[in-house]
């Protein structure tokens, strides 16, 4: 049996990084401790999510992938001995940046990175103003324990993204996340909203017979400028799904919580035996995928 303990840290950022990175390491430690073998972070987990506005002095976060963060998180994998998964805010030059997840495997240390390919613009989500789309594909890594994917956050919403990441031999998908409600919407939209999120990434782990861990932030940021109301409430429930779509962990909505999830990796040939959606595709009749959209 192969198996692959998965380590998820959903927690709240500060509006200090130096506190950021630490408590990122000590849930690192924890999760480590506990048996994981990969651990994902949440989304630009350095800070706080500041892509609420577009103000040019949050470029001042960004820096080299790899670099200062990278080097200090290979230090922490090496000393114990598992592999990471880090969403961070790139400078590849100036006035051109990435969202790009760094992936760093114990002692072979930074493995490579994958840079965001979808970017959303939406009010409270304003990430054209900082990030260009990557430009790397979709990425696989060959951990230790197994091959993993990752994608991030708005690539989640795309079965394109999930399904060529999966034909690159990911047995994992990871999807470093920040997602969530605006106050003033969750009453009238909330259920639905988080319905939809989950739904379509368990459908990816069903379409591909693969497995999917989604690992969001939780809790209250405020929109900078904006009243003590304003701002996106984390909607949290990062959870794990097995290449049957089936929810094997879900955490709370609210507060900091960590699991370590065991994947039976021997499950992915057993699901696609049965549902098997790769040999069945028509690879002839699907070139039109490519158009932005199809006219009469």
């Amino acid at each position: 049996m192969r198996r692959m303990n998965v380590g998820i840290a959903q927690f709240a950022m500060s509006s200090d990084l130096a506190v950021n990175l630490d408590r990122a390491e000590a849930h690192i430690e924890q999760l480590a401790g506990d048996g994981a073998d990969v651990i994902c972070l949440p989304e630009l987990f350095a800070s706080r999510y500041f892509c609420q506005t577009e103000n040019p002095d949050h470029y001042a976060l960004a820096e080299a992938v790899p670099g200062p963060t990278t080097e200090r998180f290979e230090a922490v994998a090496r000393k114990l001995d598992v592999a990471l998964v880090l969403s961070l805010f790139e400078q590849r030059a100036p006035g051109l940046y990435h969202n790009t997840a760094a992936v760093i495997d114990g002692p072979r240390g930074y493995l490579g990175k994958y840079r965001k390919m979808h970017i959303p613009d939406d009010p409270r989500y304003y990430e054209k103003y900082y990030f260009t789309p990557g430009d790397m594909g979709f990425r696989t890594f060959d951990l230790r324990v197994g091959r993993i994917g990752v994608l991030i956050c708005w690539d989640q919403w795309y079965p394109e993204a999930a399904r060529l990441t999966a034909l690159r031999g990911a047995e994992v998908l990871f999807y470093p996340t920040a997602i969530g409600w605006h106050p003033e919407e969750k009453d009238s939209h909330g259920v639905q909203q988080h319905g939809a999120w989950e739904t379509i990434q368990r459908s990816h782990a069903v379409a591909n017979g693969c497995f999917v861990v989604s690992v969001n932030r939780t809790g209250f940021e405020p929109e900078p400028g904006g009243s003590a109301d304003e701002g996106i409430q984390f909607w949290g429930q990062s959870f794990a799904v097995g290449p049957d779509g089936a929810v094997l962990e879900r955490l709370p909505e609210s507060g900091e919580s960590t699991a370590v999830v065991s994947l039976d990796l021997d499950l992915m040939a057993e699901q696609r035996h049965g549902w098997p959606f790769l040999r069945d595709r028509r690879i002839d009749a699907y070139g039109e995928l490519a158009s932005r959209w199809l006219d009469d």
